[in-house]
């Protein structure tokens, strides 16, 4: 690659003749300050804070967008930089409520922290009687256009990492503001509740409904026996919210926390996705007999079900129909664990915590309802309400003991520990598939052609004598271009796994937020995904689903044969076309 030699702050660095003079800078440890940059995202150069100065320029420029080019002098700390960075933030918190005490990103917002930095101590231009702006039509999203910062990261990554393109800027000048079309709310729209949105906003424009209040009150009530169990992802994303690096795995210190915080059982969903490579793998097994529906497609992301069934409804018949491993944990605890409880199910109220708060819209669909009239799950926590519950609550968070799940639903094994980073569905589907088609043991569990950050993966094995062709692919836009090439026919697979969130679950709308810069240098799939794979090694000694004696025991003593009648009843459900938007369908 091509270098060129510039100077900043009069030091020389040599650097790709490609890069920006952002990029230059952080390779001699000099942070520039961004709000509305995200890398290859959204880089407009639209909000100034990133202003330096160039020798020769004429005035200040944006280094998020400004290029490189030899024997190019740059200056990023002078009085005239500074000056107009003071400025510009003043002149964004003129239009901003400022409620910094009692907001939900106090001490993890950008704008204060840069206004901190760059010594903000008073704002000349404020409105002081700014009231608050909230649109709460979905089951997942607060908006509060009082706090927007009009940075477009939100508008960016709906359209360009997720394809949905349900927000944008509406009206012009002083009026501008971030909405859907013709003012809609956002649940007339087709928004897929990812949440992509919240974890780039830098303020608290975008926020998840807080559920936590909901779990409060059933673990005060009585009458209630409540119990927890956490998403795969979320054990290497929580230890973030209390200042751990990122992807430290916390699942000893995260089960300690949830028993003082007063759950009467603490479980692992892992266990239950368990049952899911059995269901999916049992249904995979049966269309590769048939030749019926390939590929098939896999279920777990809710984002992804939502999409398919809003924008993609051609192929809802390849669709695997499980229940995504949360609902089958929902659901065998409503009708499994309530019995063996002795309780009725509706009295056990079932909390999960997840990476992903389209989970919080997956609850509340049809057909999730193994007990009729019961709901399989009562309540969704994101890994930040739970970091915030955890805080609350007083819990020396760190200095907790590690501590075990409880049983039965506290056994899983690899395959379920690797379901949280794109490619981990696929491959824990593969561990069973291939034993059970070819009646031989493994020798080699590792499906490492399925594994990785990049938005589309192939691979093709042969598996008893048949070529079995397989695709893996995170990201709403890659997922478009996917299923365009399979109804094309330039592409063919028998198995395609998807996750609306690009990367997986280890990125989900729900995990903690990470600022700007630190999501520009740093691959928060990779490292958060790594720690999942390194996991599974050092604490699951069985890795295939079917090794699993709580799922054998189930299926022996509970729910009979995998794909049988029991175990559609309970653990598969349906999709069902809808409306693009529905606000609009519902006029005609």
């Amino acid at each position: 690659m091509a270098t060129v030699k510039v100077k900043i702050n009069n030091i020389e660095v040599e650097c790709p003749s490609t890069a920006t003079v952002l990029e230059a800078a952080k390779l001699i440890g000099i942070e520039i300050p961004t709000l509305c940059y995200l890398k290859e995202i959204n880089a407009i150069g639209a909000c100034r804070v990133c202003v330096v100065e160039v020798k020769g320029a004429r005035s200040l420029v944006a280094a998020c967008v400004y290029p490189v080019n030899d024997g190019m002098e740059v200056f990023t700390n002078t009085q005239k930089v500074r000056d107009a960075r003071r400025m510009t933030l003043e002149l964004i918190l003129s239009n901003h409520r400022k409620d910094c005490l009692t907001c939900l990103r106090n001490q993890n917002c950008e704008l204060q922290k840069l206004c901190i930095d760059h010594g903000v101590d008073r704002v000349r231009f404020a409105d002081d009687n700014l009231e608050p702006q909230i649109e709460c039509s979905t089951a997942h999203l607060v908006r509060d256009n009082s706090k927007c910062v009009l940075c477009r990261r939100c508008v960016a990554v709906c359209k360009k990492n997720q394809d949905v393109a349900v927000i944008g800027a509406n009206d012009r000048g002083f009026a501008t503001h971030i909405g859907s079309p013709f003012e809609r709310n956002l649940g007339e729209m087709a928004c897929v509740s990812c949440g992509q949105c919240i974890i780039v906003c830098p303020t608290a424009a975008l926020t998840e409904v807080d559920d936590t209040a909901k779990v409060y009150d059933a673990l005060a009530d009585p009458s209630k026996t409540v119990v927890v169990a956490t998403a795969p992802a979320v054990r290497v994303a929580l230890g973030e919210c209390f200042g751990m690096p990122i992807g430290t795995n916390v699942e000893g210190k995260m089960v300690a926390a949830l028993r003082r915080l007063g759950f009467d059982s603490v479980f692992d969903v892992d266990t239950a996705a368990d049952f899911t490579v059995m269901e999916e793998g049992t249904e995979l097994i049966g269309r590769l007999n048939s030749g019926e529906n390939l590929p098939i497609i896999t279920s777990c992301s809710p984002g992804w079900v939502r999409y398919c069934e809003q924008y993609y409804p051609e192929f809802i018949p390849n669709l695997s129909t499980c229940k995504s491993p949360q609902q089958m944990f929902g659901a065998l605890m409503k009708v499994y664990y309530a019995k063996k409880l002795n309780i009725d199910p509706r009295d056990l109220y079932v909390v999960t915590i997840m990476p992903c708060t389209a989970k919080k819209y997956e609850i509340l669909k049809p057909h999730q309802q193994a007990v009729d009239g019961v709901f399989d799950v009562d309540a969704v926590l994101t890994t930040r309400e739970l970091g915030r519950m955890i805080s609350n609550a007083g819990l020396l968070f760190k200095e907790l003991p590690d501590e075990d799940f409880d049983p039965a639903f506290g056994i899983s094994t690899g395959a379920g520990y690797i379901f949280g980073t794109s490619g981990g569905v696929m491959e824990a589907a593969l561990r069973t598939v291939v034993e059970k088609l070819t009646g031989e043991v493994l020798d080699k569990v590792d499906f490492e052609e399925v594994r990785g950050v990049a938005g589309i993966k192939e691979a093709a094995y042969d598996i008893a004598g048949k070529q079995v062709r397989v695709a893996v692919v995170s990201g709403l836009t890659n997922t478009r271009q996917l299923l365009d090439d399979i109804k094309a026919g330039k592409v063919s697979y028998d198995a395609v796994e998807v996750m609306a969130c690009p990367g997986g679950c280890v990125n989900g709308g729900g995990q903690p937020i990470q600022s700007g810069f630190t999501q520009n240098f740093n691959d928060l799939r990779a490292i958060r995904g790594s720690a999942l794979y390194q996991g599974e090694l050092d604490t699951r000694p069985l890795r295939k689903a079917h090794e699993n004696p709580i799922v054998q025991e189930l299926y022996r003593d509970v729910i009979g044969e995998p794909g049988g009648k029991n175990a559609h009843h309970w653990l598969h459900t349906k999709a069902e076309a809808r409306p693009k938007y529905p606000g609009l369908a519902s006029e005609q």
